[in-house]
């Protein structure tokens, strides 16, 4: 009799270990698919964020040369009339993001400097010139460095930042709204990110 009750404790250990390694196995399995799948979502959730913005200046160009002893002047000028497109962008593929299998974390370690593109398209009205003192390619040169001087200055005090850094937060939420559908979570400087907290990440 104790052989049998032996033989029956022996079985249903034996049973409840073959149940517990397949169900750890499912499991793992199941985490390192979650995983796969999150830093697949991490590489192509939006490679590059881009804020837009359109901006028109008029600028007026002189110049003067001087002859003889500054008894004789030779002038140009010129009418500039500029209409940029601005973009803000981050480029997601360098977000810097470390992944705890153990505790279902992601944890967003870095994110990259925004990126400024300015595009003008200068025209040119009222057009003067002196015979000794002809536009040339260094003229168009020091109006397009103005131009973009101009052109950043106005940026950085706009709203263009701003609005490209709520971009931002909104596909971090993306990211948010995965992990937490599979029961991980997200992390960034220190605060698990989620709905309510989401509005308040400082960049």
């Amino acid at each position: 009799m104790r052989n049998i009750l032996f033989g029956i404790v022996l079985c249903l250990i034996i049973v409840f270990g073959l149940c517990y390694c397949e169900h750890e196995r499912d499991r793992q399995e199941e985490l390192q698919a979650n995983t796969l799948l999150i830093k697949k979502q991490l590489e192509n959730v939006g490679k590059l964020i881009v804020t837009q913005g359109s901006y028109a200046q008029v600028f007026s160009y002189e110049d003067s040369k001087k002859f003889y002893f500054d008894l004789f002047s030779s002038d140009k000028k010129a009418l500039v009339v500029v209409n940029a497109e601005a973009s803000i962008a981050y480029d997601l593929s360098k977000v810097k993001t470390e992944i705890n299998e153990d505790v279902k974390t992601i944890t967003i370690t870095g994110i990259p400097e925004p990126e400024l593109s300015i595009n003008p398209n200068i025209e040119y009205y009222d057009i003067s010139q002196d015979y000794l003192n002809q536009f040339d390619a260094s003229d168009y040169n020091k109006i397009k460095k103005r131009v973009e001087e101009s052109l950043r200055e106005k940026i950085e005090a706009s709203s263009l930042k701003t609005n490209a850094k709520n971009r931002l937060i909104s596909e971090l939420h993306k990211i948010y709204i995965l992990t937490s559908s599979m029961g991980w979570e997200l992390r960034y400087d220190g605060e698990v990110v989620n709905e309510e907290s989401i509005t308040g990440i400082k960049l």
